[in-house]
Order: structure tokens, then sequence, then C-alpha cells
């Protein structure tokens, strides 16, 4: 049923949009620091950090460097953080088996950070390709990406990830069945309380390049991710694999990426009222950086018409590299 209103000159909608206060309080989507998960890209050493050269602002950090931009994420507000590892050569495998060394990158970052902030949550993926010799998320068996084989290595890093302390547990890996296979790994280690962000739409975009120069996988992919990821033309799969990441124990579900994929997130949303987010991806933050640099765009504003953008669409919250830039423009 279309919304009742009067005719011109009786309705004037400018009204309500003559000044900030009136617009400020009529405003159906509103955007706060809670809604925002900061990912964060860590490396090895003591007190330095690397510039990821193909995201301007955003840089790789050794844990301690981490543990004070968690400490500065709390501040600000930020609900959570995600902690991405650039693995070293040396540790890659075609057998990934460094995914689920307690005593790998991520895992001592998480402790690190959680002893040091416990407010804040931490989120990690699941997935092994920054771990696997070939780039890819599952382990690849005779050329192909194996599923079932890649469910049994999923779950020890699931294990290992929650043993460190992980608040959130976020699936990326695209493989069928992963979201039952770590929630009854889970349940059965006494995990009752982790959560899971299922990657349940996460398409084979092109939007993913710079964060793969980021973890450094990029240079190890051979072929592509076709066979796993979602077809950008498809949407009604999205639902049937929201379903069953729902079925199967995931507590939230994720859109990837979010600025291409507004009529997805809107989709979840209204088929399934479950809390959904949608991941801000390198690619668009490096476009809407790009532009900014150049003169082409104002970037905060376009920074926060996107963030709002992706609010409106449906989502509960939003992974961002722009967190911390975006908590600051809110409290300003």
């Amino acid at each position: 049923m279309p919304p009742i209103t009067a005719a011109y000159p009786h309705a004037r909608p400018r009204r309500l949009r003559q000044a900030p206060w009136a617009r400020r309080m009529v405003r159906e989507t509103t955007l706060t620091a809670d809604d925002l998960i900061w990912p964060i890209f860590i490396i090895e050493g003591k007190d330095r950090s690397e510039p990821v050269q193909s995201m301007p602002g955003v840089e790789r950090l050794t844990i301690d460097r981490a543990v004070r931009a968690a400490e500065d994420a709390a501040k600000l507000g930020i609900s959570a953080i995600e902690l991405f590892p650039y693995t070293e050569e040396s540790l890659k495998t075609a057998t990934c088996e460094e995914a689920w060394n307690p005593e790998n990158l991520v895992n001592r970052a998480t402790r690190a950070i959680k002893k040091a902030v416990p407010e804040i949550g931490v989120m990690l993926d699941v997935a092994l390709d920054p771990y696997n010799l070939d780039g890819h998320d599952g382990l690849v068996i005779d050329g192909k990406v194996a599923n079932d084989p890649s469910l049994e290595c999923l779950v020890r890093q699931t294990l290992a990830q929650a043993e460190a302390g992980a608040d959130i547990l976020g699936p990326s890996d695209m493989m069928d069945g992963r979201v039952a296979a770590m929630r009854g790994a889970l349940e059965g280690a006494g995990f009752h309380d982790v959560l899971i962000m299922s990657y349940a739409a996460k398409y084979a975009s092109c939007f993913f390049s710079p964060f793969r120069e980021a973890v450094g996988s990029g240079g190890a992919l051979k072929g592509d991710k076709k066979t796993y990821q979602m077809d950008p033309g498809n949407s009604d799969e999205a639902l049937r694999e929201t379903a069953m990441d729902l079925a199967e124990g995931s507590d939230m579900v994720m859109v990837k990426p979010g600025l291409p994929y507004l009529d997805i997130i809107r989709r979840l949303k209204q088929e399934f009222a479950c809390p959904v987010f949608a991941y801000n991806v390198s690619g668009e933050y490096s476009m809407i950086k790009a532009a900014a640099a150049n003169g082409w765009l104002d970037g905060e504003r376009a920074m926060m018409e996107s963030l709002q953008c992706l609010k409106r669409a449906g989502c509960d919250g939003i992974l961002t590299y722009f967190a911390p830039e975006a908590a600051r423009a809110l409290k300003a």
C-alpha cells in the first residue's frame, strides 16, 4: 500500500528538510560506531608497521601495535575488530597445518588483545587461504578444491581459534557444510558461546584484490575461486546459501562485497529477519580513497554515505577499513 499523503501545496516534503535538527529527527537510518567492525592486518615483529600499497591509510601491524589499535577502537566505541594474518611464505604448505597452530600469528594476537582489551570483540576468519601454497580457501587435491577434506582442516582451525579466545568466527571459505561442522565441534568442545558469522553470500568478486595483497595470498593463487564463491549474476542462490547456514547454526550472516550487492542485503534481511552484516571490502575502500586523493570526491562524505547506504539496505553491522575514521567523524 503506498504512503498516504496530501497533495501539493498542502504537502510540502521539503518542510522536513529545512533545518539540521529536523533532518536528524526524522532520519530513518542512523549509523553509529556500534555498527562497525574494523579489519586489521597482522605481521610478525615488534613495534613496526608496513603500509598496504593498494589500500591508502591501511597498515599491517605487529601484535603490540595491534593491541594499541584495539585500545583505540574501544575508546571510539567500535564494537569489534577482525584480525587477518600476513603469513610468511615459509609457513605456507599444501596441507595448511599452520591454520590450526595454537601459536600462529592470529591466535597469539587474539590472546594479547583479549588480555589487554577484554571489552572489545575479536573476530577471526576460518579459511585456509592465508596458509595455503595454492592461495585457495580449501585444500587443493588433484588440481581441485576438495570440499569434505577441507572441512576437517576448518574444524581444527575453528577449535584453535576458539581456544585462543576469539568471540566471533567467520567461515569465509564457502565450503558446503562448514557451518554444521564448526558448530558441532564448538559444542562438543564446550565453546557454547562462540558466535559464528558465516560469509553466507560471498561472491567471486574482483573487489577483493587489494585484500589479497594485504594478506600476501594474491601471488600464490592458482586459478580462481569461482568453483566455491558465488556467481555475481545470482540472487536466489544467496537465499539458499543463507538458509543452509542458519539451519546449520550460524548466528549471523554476511554479504561480501557490500555496495555492489545492496539488493542481496535487502533480500536476506526481509527473508530471514536475522542479523545481517556486510563486508565493505578492500576494493570499495580503495576506490573512494583513490578518488578522494585525486580530488574527484569528498572522501569523508563518500565514506559516510557509503556506510549509511549499507545500513539502509538492511545491515545490522558493517566490516569496514573505514571504521576508525568513520567513528571519529561520528564523534565530531
